[in-house]
């Protein structure tokens, strides 16, 4: 189980990022973290996996991040990942100048069995991923914006995570490729009992997979209710999300 508790982040103890988020994430569930751009959500998922500092440099911290029952919130994104948890970044973040089967080799070189990257190429390109098995010899910068976002998942998967944060994955793509990544997403889910916290500004697309919903703004947690509640109540969705058909898949 991932937990935060009263999480806030600051630059240069000044500049307040995030606000006393608290949210969690259970064994096995898909939580969406809901919100418009700039309202925390990437900078919540970096503070699980250690980006903050790295990326931003003077960095004041407080709260607490578990996870298993262990405090995270002090150790380096490669401990994180050897923890189990892996980090799909915004922005369909492949190596350009690296083919697709050495991108997913990047991906097994973070895995904490590297005995099992056979198998692991298996999963990818049989059960989960056939597009990418003609692709493999292809420079990932070549790909198109929905190749290069299921490669990164792929990668992700190839680490063999307990946890996968996504962020934003259904940027800049059009809506079959937004549905096709979304099932994957969900199967990845239903059968490995990954947990996932999804990070999302389309909401539509992240109710289709998700069982619980925070929803962000100005760096703190607005909302907190089932993805049920969220389908169902208009005026929820009218209050913190706008009108209800935005956000369309």
């Amino acid at each position: 189980m991932l937990v935060l508790k009263d999480v806030e982040l600051s630059y240069r103890g000044v500049i307040r990022l995030l606000q006393g988020v608290s949210l969690q994430v259970a064994d096995g569930q898909i939580v969406a973290l809901l919100g418009a751009n700039g309202a925390g959500k990437s900078l919540t998922l970096k503070s699980i996996s250690g980006l903050t500092r790295a990326e931003l440099g003077d960095i004041s911290f407080s709260g607490s991040i578990e996870y298993n029952n262990r405090r995270i919130e002090g150790e380096s994104p490669e401990e994180i990942v050897s923890m189990g948890i892996t980090h799909v970044l915004e922005g369909h973040k492949v190596l350009d100048d690296l083919t697709v089967h050495e991108n997913l080799l990047v991906g097994a070189h973070m895995c904490r069995r590297r005995n099992e990257t056979k198998k692991r190429l298996t999963l990818v390109f049989e059960d989960y991923f056939p597009e990418l098995k003609g692709l493999q010899k292809k420079r990932a910068g070549y790909l198109s914006g929905g190749e290069q976002q299921i490669l990164v998942i792929a990668r992700a998967l190839m680490a063999q995570p307990e946890t996968i944060l996504l962020d934003e994955i259904s940027f800049g793509l059009a809506p079959l490729v937004i549905r096709r990544i979304f099932q994957i997403v969900k199967r990845i889910n239903a059968e490995r009992k990954t947990s996932i916290l999804l990070a999302e500004q389309n909401f539509r697309a992240a109710l289709s997979v998700a069982d619980l919903i925070y929803v962000m703004e100005s760096g703190t947690i607005s909302k907190h209710c089932t993805a049920e509640e969220l389908r169902t109540d208009k005026s929820i969705r009218q209050f913190y999300l706008g009108h209800p058909s935005s956000g369309q898949a």
